[in-house]
């Protein structure tokens, strides 16, 4: 009996799960395939797009897009396209697309999720069709090349949460309709061209948590319902044309992470209500038209790490209450404001901070030392009156990335210091800096090192040979005492950018080597000795700007662009040059 009931036990699990594989196999058999219409509204979009370098589009093959095989679309049970992802993982990487919008893309009425991002060269109008996807939660179509106005009809998409346009090149008013999308969390409009003010319609984002509508070209005021966006972490406005002071009621926004109104035509006071942002772990804002003192209350700030006032018209006095409050503080510019600071203050000196900008502060005397410098990667200290004090100045500073003293009247040799390993940046320009440039361009130093500017100085001595491997991306050594030539070796700076060595005293030939520089968009080689002809192999090269003014140079000017239509002056007072864009060469014609 118990072997009875064990073989039944048995023969019920097996009934089971044969019929369950039956019933897998029948439901795999009948589950739809995509749908058609859906298939041919991504073909067309497929076939709008001339070059593909990422690959993607090659995926899409056969007749099923939702078997999982097209690379970026996803479908629901029924069939129907819900996701269209193209996105390039890597922002630095250089593959894209090249074509435009398919208007068919608006024929897939089921689409959740519309992201088309990062491909470079995907140009002309968004399709006015796309207002037909009502069902869109998230449309990011950033970082491409769309061109024309932002169809008002997207307005229709009142369940879209995310919309992202960052990064073309439209035109036109942000159109008022968008304020119809009541259930924004994240608008970002920024790197555009578009005018004309923020729309009264934008009052409608109670839910919005981020807003970014930076490098456009946006006039007119800061809305006083910003206020209003209570739950909102990020604000950017920078770099517009917005005027006026800042509303009272943004300093209500008490979840307020992040703000940025930096390089627009604000002005007034700093509000003191400034304080009252209990959240703010970043403020930016520079480049306006702020006059006054810095408020006491911007000290209540305790999680604030980054402030930047620079580049206004705010004066003294600093508040007391910065030496003990803003105790989160990492970074801190207040350059180009008239400020008379004399030195740099303790409550700055005795600073576990990252970043320290005080340029134009009327600073003077001896360059400061930083008690806690092993924790600075950045310093600015341009355009005012230091004197010394530079021999003791990079003590610990083991992190130092970033370093400007330009414009003060340091007098030192280059010998007297040792650059920390690991600077990129280095701008001693228009001091009195006397050595050798071996000094700084050596095995140690330049393994790091992208900007050199030491123009403006006394530097003597030659140009010392350029070991393979540099990452240097700008080399200005103009205006000095410099002599030698020019070394071929120079060909290994393949990252150079920009190369000034004008007003020196150097002479030879012009290294044909030059033209591997594939990178090279600026090169000055006036008021020095050079002699010889201009190499052809500076046809190779995409220049942007070149001037080979007071050389000794003879010869015809190579025939190509851009050599030959460069104004006339960049090549005036040589000794034979010919040929465009000056007159021919005696015995060619016109």
């Amino acid at each position: 009996m118990q072997i009875l009931k064990w073989v039944s036990k048995f023969l019920l699990i097996f009934f089971f799960f044969v019929m369950s594989g039956i019933f897998s196999k029948c439901q795999a058999q009948t589950a739809p395939l995509c749908s058609e219409a859906d298939r041919a509204s991504l073909v067309s979009f497929k076939s709008k797009i001339l070059k593909d370098t990422t690959d993607t589009l090659s995926t899409w093959i056969g007749k099923d897009c939702c078997g999982g095989g097209w690379e970026g679309v996803q479908c629901n049970s029924a069939g129907r396209v819900t996701v269209l992802q193209l996105q390039r993982p890597d922002k630095d990487s250089v593959l894209y697309m090249k074509g435009t919008l398919s208007p068919s893309l608006g024929n897939l009425l089921f689409l959740d999720v519309l992201i088309i991002s990062g491909m470079k060269q995907i140009s002309g109008p968004i399709p006015e069709s796309f207002s037909n996807l009502t069902h869109l939660t998230q449309l990011i179509l950033e970082d491409n090349s769309l061109q024309g106005n932002i169809p008002s009809g997207l307005g229709h998409l009142s369940l879209l949460q995310t919309l992202s346009l960052s990064g073309n090149h439209l035109i036109g008013q942000i159109p008022p309709s968008l304020g119809n999308l009541r259930n924004l969390f994240q608008i970002n409009l920024a790197r555009n061209f578009l005018k004309g003010p923020i729309p009264p319609t934008f009052q409608n984002f109670h839910a919005l948590q981020y807003l970014d509508l930076s490098f456009n070209q946006l006039s007119g005021f800061i809305p006083d319902f910003v206020g209003q966006f209570q739950n909102v972490t990020f604000i950017d406005l920078s770099n517009n044309q917005i005027s006026g002071q800042i509303p009272i009621s943004l300093f209500n926004l008490a979840k307020l992470l992040d703000l940025s109104l930096s390089h627009n035509q604000l002005s007034g006071k700093i509000p003191v209500q400034i304080g009252s942002l209990k959240s703010l772990t970043s403020l930016s804002l520079s480049g306006n038209r702020f006059a006054g003192p810095i408020p006491l209350t911007i000290a209540r700030l305790q999680n604030l790490w980054y402030l930047n006032l620079s580049r206004n018209g705010l004066s003294e006095p600093l508040p007391e209450t910065l030496r003990k409050g803003i105790p989160s503080l990492l970074s801190i510019d207040l350059s180009y404001n008239n400020l008379s600071l004399g030195t740099v203050p303790d409550w700055i000196r005795s600073r576990q901070l990252s970043d320290v900008h005080l340029a134009g502060c009327q600073l003077r005397g001896t360059l400061p030392s930083f008690s806690k410098s092993d924790s600075l990667s950045s310093i600015d200290l341009s355009d005012n009156h230091f004197t010394d004090g530079i021999s003791n100045f990079f003590t610990n500073m083991s992190s130092l990335q970033k370093l400007k003293l330009s414009n003060n009247q340091l007098k030192f040799d280059l010998s007297e210091i040792r650059l920390p390993d690991g600077l990129s940046l280095v701008d001693f320009r228009s001091n009195q800096v006397v050595g050798s440039l071996s000094r700084i361009l050596n095995n140690r130093t330049s393994n790091f090192l992208e900007v050199l500017d030491v123009s403006n100085n006394q530097i003597s001595g030659g140009i010392p040979e350029f070991k393979a491997g540099l990452r240097l991306r700008v080399l200005n050594i103009a205006s000095n005492k410099i002599a030698g030539q020019l070394p071929s070796s120079v060909s290994n700076l393949i990252d150079l950018e920009r190369l000034d060595v004008s007003r020196n005293q150097i002479r030879g030939t012009i290294p044909t080597s030059i033209g591997l520089m594939v990178k090279l968009q600026w090169l000055d080689l006036s008021i020095n000795g050079f002699t010889g002809k201009l190499p052809n192999s500076l046809l190779g090269i995409s220049l942007k700007h070149a001037s080979f003014r007071a050389n000794r140079l003879c010869g015809e000017i190579p025939q190509g662009r851009p050599l030959n239509i460069f104004p006339a002056v960049a090549y005036a007072h040589n000794l034979c040059l010919c040929g465009k864009p000056l007159p021919p060469c005696r015995g060619k014609e016109t």
